[in-house]
């Protein structure tokens, strides 16, 4: 019996041994090698015999494409496509894929987490509980710390994570109002403005394109109802960041909770690090290993159909066939 052909993947991520038993069912076709997000040596080694790239953050640029003649597929392990060059894959006839929904109850859940530990100033409890000043209470939690289910939720954006965030914030009695590029006719829609002006809390989950860059700038984190705070698990650079240290630093917005950032990893001398009010995590809101095993799910199908020459699922671009 003939084997298999093997296609060759450079899986830009370090293992865990749940990843490789995964994996290893597949291994008599599926040539996976790792290397670590931060190993650009083992990287550009690896990138002239890799057939498909399973990628995650670090920029995938046009020259790191052309260090690849085998390439055929990119796939991200994600949605967002916002850091691999696709007009330069497509270009060279590289097919770009990826995985829409796959983490959406990760982040969901992710977005709420941080919502939660900013109303309950979660961080600064834990910080004064360990040093033996948590007792006796802050008189000011009483005036200032907020039920979920008392809260006005306003989502930017209304995708798979947003929609998924909805169900979670109305099981908790809140209520949720959204916006997106139009009038979508569902219940609760509202312009842009008129979410800022009601929400108690603001929840951001839309791509980063050219109309989205900078959308929450200065004007508009002035128009958040003074008090509320910002959750961002989409992309950073989604808010001005100098105007959202500036609302926070002043009081008008109450706290942030913030899973990704203008700049990745965050500059240590990052104002945001300083600040109490802020709930912080590393673009991780993701990673869990339920979304794992769902992204090898879809990685490993579209290796099976690009080794059998069908369809590929999810593409982004067209390229020649």
């Amino acid at each position: 019996m003939d084997r298999a052909p093997l296609v060759r993947v450079l899986a830009h991520f370090t293992p865990g041994p749940k990843v490789l038993e995964f994996l290893e069912p597949h291994s008599d076709w599926l040539d996976v090698r790792f290397c670590a997000e931060e190993d650009d040596d083992t990287f550009h080694r690896e990138l002239p015999d890799a057939e498909v790239i399973w990628h995650v953050l670090r920029p995938l640029s046009g020259e790191d494409l052309a260090r690849a003649p085998r390439l055929r597929l990119v796939h991200k392990l994600g949605a967002g496509v916002n850091t691999i060059d696709v007009d330069v894959a497509t270009a060279r006839g590289v097919a770009v894929a990826n995985m829409p929904g796959a983490n959406a109850a990760s982040v969901a859940e992710g977005a709420v987490l941080l919502m939660l530990a900013t109303l309950r100033r979660l961080p600064e409890l834990d910080r004064a509980t360990r040093a033996g000043a948590g007792w006796p209470s802050d008189p000011t939690l009483g005036e200032t710390v907020r039920d979920i289910g008392g809260c006005t939720v306003g989502l930017v954006g209304y995708g798979n994570i947003a929609k998924r965030v909805e169900r979670i914030i109305e099981a908790m009695g809140g209520a949720v109002v959204h916006t997106s590029t139009g009038d979508d006719g569902h219940r609760g829609w509202r312009s842009l403005p008129d979410l800022l002006d009601v929400s108690d809390i603001v929840s951001l989950h839309l791509p980063l394109t050219q109309r989205t860059a900078g959308l929450l700038d200065r004007d508009a984190l002035a128009r958040i109802k003074p008090g509320a705070i910002l959750v961002n698990t989409s992309r950073g650079p989604i808010v001005d960041e100098d105007a959202l240290v500036d609302a926070l630093r002043t009081g008008r917005l109450a706290g942030a909770g913030l899973d990704v950032f203008a700049i990745e990893p965050v500059p240590a001398d990052s104002p945001l690090l300083e600040l109490s009010n802020t709930v912080l995590t590393p673009h991780v809101a993701w990673y869990t290993a339920d979304t794992m095993r769902r992204y090898l799910e879809f990685a490993v199908d579209n290796c099976e159909r690009l080794r059998d020459g069908r369809d590929l699922t999810n593409l982004v671009n067209q390229v020649a066939g």
